[in-house]
């Protein structure tokens, strides 16, 4: 196993909290969530403590985790906006039409560049980035990984459209890590996509 590989792992072990798929892994064993204290009073512990970085097997129930993964988080590249989208749009002053330009700009790249960088077809990402089309979530995420965004880019983006990192998700969880610890190889972003089944991303 690679470095990059096993620090993901302890990352995503750390970070991913969809409960109710963690607690159905054969030999996950359930934490105590309530502590009763010397007086009686019950309190409820932070459910981070269910996370697979608090099990005693975790490397076991994490290779079983693994196994059982499928990419669910597939999507259109884009949607088309709603009427009234289109109205707010031209009075918004952080759309993703906005926002992009200044970003791109920063790490020296056109939206041609980052375009051909993505599984798009070139008419669609045209639309995409003059806010006639709006980009979903996967197509952000690819972006991000494919022209070196910051974690912090990357949530200016999110807010521009609505988004957000959901640890209950396995790609989200993994994208992140990528961007956190600036992993931008196209050799080891793949490796790490493939680890963990992700195949949605619109990435070439």
């Amino acid at each position: 196993m690679s470095y990059t590989i096993s620090a993901l792992d302890d990352y995503f072990m750390a970070h991913y909290s969809d409960y109710t798929r963690l607690a159905a892994l054969q030999g996950y064993e359930m934490p105590d969530t309530l502590v009763i204290g010397r007086d009686g009073t019950v309190t409820k512990r932070d459910p981070s403590v269910m996370r697979l970085s608090f099990q005693r097997n975790r490397e076991e129930l994490l290779s079983l985790l693994k196994e059982e993964q499928a990419d669910t988080d597939y999507s259109f590249s884009f949607r088309f906006l709603t009427v009234s989208e289109k109205f707010r749009r031209p009075f918004e002053k952080y759309s993703f039409s906005k926002v992009l330009p200044k970003i791109l700009a920063g790490h020296k790249i056109t939206a041609e560049e980052a375009g051909e960088r993505l599984k798009i077809e070139p008419r669609f990402w045209k639309k995409i980035v003059k806010g006639s089309l709006f980009p979903e979530k996967n197509t952000v995420l690819a972006l991000a990984l494919v022209c070196g965004f910051t974690a912090a880019d990357t949530e200016n983006i999110f807010n521009a459209c609505g988004y957000e990192f959901d640890e209950k998700s396995v790609r989200d969880v993994v994208v992140r890590f990528l961007l956190e610890q600036r992993v931008f190889s196209p050799d080891l972003i793949a490796e790490c996509l493939g680890e963990y089944k992700i195949t949605s991303l619109p990435i070439k």
